[in-house]
């Protein structure tokens, strides 16, 4: 796959032309101060004076600093799951996009801590969230997983007696825990080999003797 989706994007994804100057600096000055504090600690004053602009266009862009991150959260995640969108196209199998889909996931997290701890630890705190443009497109995206899993159904890559929304919340959520220590500690994740690992228990299970009839 080359360079990672989080490697690709990380650096840019909030230096839109259509946006306003201010808009992106204010942005940008968010995603600097969660390297270092969290989100309840960092103040307006302290994103105004990281970005060199006006304290009250927080409030005229962004209505406070949770619909600010809300909308770093939400920036990043467009354009990440456009990238990936790209990247499955040419893949030819339902399993095969389900490994790249979950490559990409694990590197992502590991690349970008600052989307990760995003993600993962900042928003699911405040039941707003969960009523905000950026969780509709955490929504969009859980659908598109499920309709990769309904792909391999109807092909028989993947067996059909588990409903397709478990199996893509197994493995979102697999994804998930694999990570969250490592995002939470700040421990290094072994991208590579921890998304080999996650794939090979999702698709082919923990059975130590796989070709053994269940029946008998």
């Amino acid at each position: 796959m080359g360079r990672s989706i989080a490697e690709n994007r990380a650096s840019d994804h909030i230096r839109k032309k259509s946006l306003p100057p201010a808009k992106q600096k204010l942005a940008a000055a968010m995603r600097q101060l969660l390297k270092t504090k969290d989100f309840n600690s960092i103040t307006t004053a302290e994103i105004s004076r990281t970005a060199g602009a006006n304290e009250a266009l927080i409030y005229r862009y962004f209505n406070d600093k949770r619909g600010l991150l809300h909308q770093v959260l939400y920036d990043y995640l467009r354009d990440f799951h456009t990238e990936i969108q790209n990247e499955i196209k040419t893949v030819p199998t339902a399993l095969e996009k389900l490994e790249c889909l979950v490559q990409a996931h694990v590197r992502m997290y590991d690349s970008d801590r600052v989307f990760a701890k995003i993600l993962l630890l900042e928003v699911r705190n405040f039941p707003g969230y969960f009523e905000s443009a950026t969780y509709r497109l955490v929504q969009d995206y859980g659908k598109m997983v499920t309709g990769i899993i309904l792909e391999g159904v109807q092909s028989g890559e993947i067996r059909d007696d588990v409903p397709a929304p478990r199996i893509r919340d197994l493995i979102l959520g697999g994804i998930e825990h694999f990570c969250m220590a490592a995002v939470i500690f700040g421990h290094e994740i072994s991208s590579d080999s921890a998304a080999a690992d996650l794939c090979s228990l999702l698709f082919r299970g923990i059975d130590g003797n796989p070709s053994s009839d269940k029946d008998s």
